[in-house]
C-alpha cells in the first residue's frame, strides 16, 4: 500500500510540475482577453478535456508504441529525461513569461486545442512524463496515472476559470517564481529518469 502512495505521490509531482497550472494563468488570460465569460468558460472546457484526452491516449497506448516501434525503456528513460531536464532548464533560465497577446492569436476558440491543450497542457514533457510511469506498469499503476491526469486537468480547468481572481491576488512576480520552481523539479525528474535509463542499460 506504502508503494501505491509512493508512487501516486510521484505521479501527481511530475504531472504538476509539468503541466504547471499556475504559471499557465498568464497565457490563457493573453489568449482569450477580449473574450466573453461564456465563451472563455467552453474554451477552458475544450482545452482541458481534449488535453486529458491526449494524456490518456498515450497512457492506454504507451507499450503498444514501444513494441511497435522497437523502443526499449532504458532507450526511452535516457532520451525522455533528456527532453524533461531540457524543458525544466529553459523554465529557469526564462525570463519573460509565455504571455500571448492579441497581436500574436486571434480570439478563436481553436486556440482551446493549440496552443491551450496542445501543448501547454499536454505537451510533448507531459507525454514523456506519462509513458514514463506507465512503460512497465501494472493494471493498477496507470489506473492511477490515469486517475491522477483526470486529477491536473481538471486543476488546470480552475486555474484557467479563476484567471482573473488569480493574477490580481498573487500577480505575476509570484507566477514567475513559481514557474521556477516548477522548472527546477522537472530537471531533477529528468535527471532521475536518466539515471534509470542507464542503470537498465548498464
Amino acid at each position: 500500500m506504502l508503494d501505491v502512495w509512493a508512487f501516486a505521490i510521484s505521479v501527481f509531482t511530475g504531472l504538476f510540475a509539468i503541466t504547471n497550472p499556475i504559471a499557465n494563468v498568464p497565457v490563457f488570460l493573453g489568449l482569450t482577453e477580449g473574450a466573453g465569460r461564456v465563451e472563455k468558460h467552453r474554451i477552458n472546457k475544450k482545452a482541458t478535456f481534449t488535453a486529458f484526452m491526449i494524456i490518456l491516449l498515450f497512457t492506454l497506448l504507451g507499450k503498444f508504441i514501444f513494441d511497435f516501434f522497437g523502443i526499449t525503456i532504458p532507450a526511452f528513460k535516457i532520451t525522455g529525461g533528456l527532453l524533461i531536464f531540457y524543458a525544466g532548464f529553459r523554465m529557469l533560465q526564462s525570463k519573460k513569461s509565455n504571455l500571448k497577446t492579441l497581436e500574436q492569436v486571434d480570439v478563436d476558440e481553436n486556440i482551446a486545442i493549440s496552443p491551450l491543450a496542445i501543448p501547454l497542457i499536454a505537451g510533448p514533457g507531459t507525454i514523456v512524463t506519462t509513458m514514463n510511469f506507465v512503460t512497465d506498469a501494472t493494471y493498477l499503476y496507470i489506473g492511477i496515472v490515469i486517475a491522477i491526469a483526470a486529477l491536473i486537468c481538471w486543476m488546470n480547468y480552475l486555474a484557467f476559470n479563476y484567471s482573473t481572481f488569480i493574477v490580481e491576488k498573487i500577480g505575476n512576480n509570484i507566477i514567475t517564481v513559481i514557474g521556477k520552481i516548477m522548472g527546477l523539479i522537472i530537471a531533477i525528474i529528468g535527471t532521475t529518469m536518466v539515471v534509470d535509463g542507464l542503470k537498465l542499460a548498464f
